[in-house]
């Protein structure tokens, strides 16, 4: 692998490898793909993996984790933030990581500080999390078309970060590393409390007979968050509504 200036190839595309199968990876994948560059390899070892992975990256193969590292330019880790540390600290005892190579993690809570050990081998370490509900599917390609993406990287490389999420379809909004563990906690506040009013809510509607609740909430769930953010866009919140 050549150095941080050869980490793009000459016409701006990378080679990109992705390990995880989840819901996000091959999402990512795809989008990135879309935007020309070069999927070299996936990696998973479950089958609802490897079908997400043929439904959205058909043609790629899927290989052991040191295959997709030692083919790519930008690694993609769309693992869960639990098993973050002890996949990256693994990899780099086992001497994986290149020097110049990109390497992008997806979780929320996580910055930078993670991915010390793929540094340390002269990595370019990216955190980057789409502020999406992930289907796994092609909706989701839509989707973040229309979101927002968080980025953490050190400020020579944040430019990367930035083109690489405009190249996804999306925004970029920088978080600091200190922030992520709020930022995180925000997300994960505004994605429990939806689901769980909008299920409260449509098991009252099935308990009066409503038979499909969520044909009938949906406009006004919709409405009623588009107007929660643009109140949260401006300076003056919106008032609270009483329960009852």
């Amino acid at each position: 692998m050549s150095d941080v200036a050869g980490s793009r190839r000459r016409d701006g595309r990378l080679g990109i490898g992705i390990i995880g199968a989840g819901r996000v990876g091959p999402v990512l994948g795809a989008a990135l793909g879309g935007a020309g560059h070069a999927i070299v390899g996936i990696a998973t070892l479950s089958e609802s993996g490897r079908d997400r992975a043929d439904a959205l990256l058909p043609g790629v193969p899927v290989l052991p984790i040191p295959d997709v590292i030692e083919r790519s330019e930008l690694v993609i880790l769309a693992v869960p933030e639990s098993e973050l540390a002890s996949l990256v600290s693994g990899l780099a005892a086992t001497g994986a990581w290149q020097a110049g190579q990109l390497v992008a993690h997806t979780a929320p809570g996580l910055g930078i500080g993670v991915l010390a050990p793929a540094l340390a081998a002269g990595a370019i370490p990216l955190a980057i999390h789409p502020a999406m509900d992930f289907t796994g599917t092609s909706v989701d390609l839509v989707r973040l078309r229309e979101s927002w993406c968080v980025v953490t990287a050190p400020t020579p490389v944040l430019p990367i970060a930035q083109a690489l999420v405009v190249e996804m379809g999306s925004e970029p909004i920088v978080v600091a590393e200190a922030d992520r563990a709020a930022y995180a906690e925000a997300i994960a506040t505004a994605r429990g409390f939806s689901a769980a009013i909008v299920g409260q809510a449509a098991g009252m509607l099935r308990d009066i007979g409503v038979e499909s609740p969520g044909r009938l909430l949906g406009p006004l769930v919709r409405s009623s968050v588009e107007n929660a953010l643009a109140g949260a866009d401006s300076d003056v919140p919106p008032p609270l509504l009483p329960l009852a």
